[in-house]
């Protein structure tokens, strides 16, 4: 089971989650995001991969709001370079985001029989996010394993797999290079104008950042000028 946004992160994720073995499946939310570029991405990926199975679940966090991307009164931060971010939890954290994903991934793995989850969190670069740290991922697996009909049986097990979580953006990039990730269908941008990436909000810049890093360019950035 792979959370698949249609980012370079999840894609990445995606990647390696096939070249261990893995029949992968992939799980994507309609969550109230500012924009469903990403969605479209997903599908593009979803279907070069070949997925067994790709769902895309609705629910809505516009009604908590309290992030750039999912309450139109917070403006998605914009900066010159990279090296502007801080460390500090940035406005477009949503809360409990990945707590919410996981919970739905831990449904769909015991409805098709998996005991593996894949997440593209990673705790190094710029990340600010509470719940993309190890200790909170080796949390969540003991609760889930605790909180399933298949976990209580010992028909499931569940690992969450974070195969991203010690890798920078520059090593993540390499290693999806290396499987023949194709970087150019994923779509990261969290403010995206006229459907192309802005390539000035956060994730733009650490997309650009790692690119740069491998002397390359980022292909989302193609559009932008």
């Amino acid at each position: 089971m792979v959370l698949l946004s249609g980012g370079l992160d999840s894609t990445t994720v995606l990647a390696i989650a096939r070249s261990e073995g893995f029949e992968p499946y992939a799980l994507s939310f309609r969550y109230g995001q500012r924009h469903t570029i990403e969605l479209e991405a997903a599908a593009r990926v979803a279907q070069a991969f070949g997925v067994s199975r790709h769902v895309v679940a609705d629910i809505d966090l516009r009604a908590f709001g309290g992030s750039a991307l999912t309450d139109d009164a917070i403006d998605v931060p914009h900066h010159d370079s990279a090296d502007d971010l801080d460390s500090d939890i940035p406005v477009t954290y949503v809360p409990a985001r990945n707590t919410i994903f996981l919970s739905f991934a831990l449904a769909f793995a015991e409805t098709v029989g998996s005991s593996d989850v894949f997440i593209g969190v990673s705790a190094l670069d710029y990340s600010g996010y509470p719940d993309c740290r190890p200790e909170y991922i080796e949390a969540y697996e003991r609760m889930a394993n605790l909180a399933t009909r298949a976990g209580v049986e010992g028909t499931q097990h569940l690992k969450i797999h974070t195969p991203l979580v010690a890798l920078t953006k520059a090593q993540t990039i390499k290693r999806g290079l290396e499987l023949g990730v194709d970087y150019g269908m994923t779509h990261s941008c969290y403010d995206p104008v006229d459907g192309r990436a802005c390539g000035t909000c956060d994730s733009c810049l650490l997309r650009i950042r790692g690119f740069a890093e491998l002397g390359m360019d980022d292909p989302s950035m193609a559009a932008v000028a």
